[in-house]
């Protein structure tokens, strides 16, 4: 198994996590701490999918052709 599909697995395994303390959520702190880690976790996840996804070539091309900002603190160095 690649590490893409892995990656789209655990993120399934995730989704289903949240859905299921959703469906036996109480009001008490522990679960909605519970749920927002497993939030946190599956966009982590997601971010990691989506820069394997990237092609490397094409950003390159991005990266030259983009016309980059000049911060305040760029005129003081």
């Amino acid at each position: 198994m690649n590490k893409k599909q892995l990656l789209k697995k655990q993120i399934h395994q995730k989704e289903l996590q949240i859905k299921k303390l959703h469906l036996h959520q109480t009001a008490s702190d522990v679960c909605n701490q519970l749920c927002n880690t497993l939030i946190l976790e599956k966009a982590i996840l997601k971010k990691e999918l989506e820069e394997l996804e990237k092609n490397p070539l094409i950003e390159a091309v991005k990266r030259a052709f983009t016309k980059k900002e000049k911060l305040i603190c760029d005129y003081w160095q």
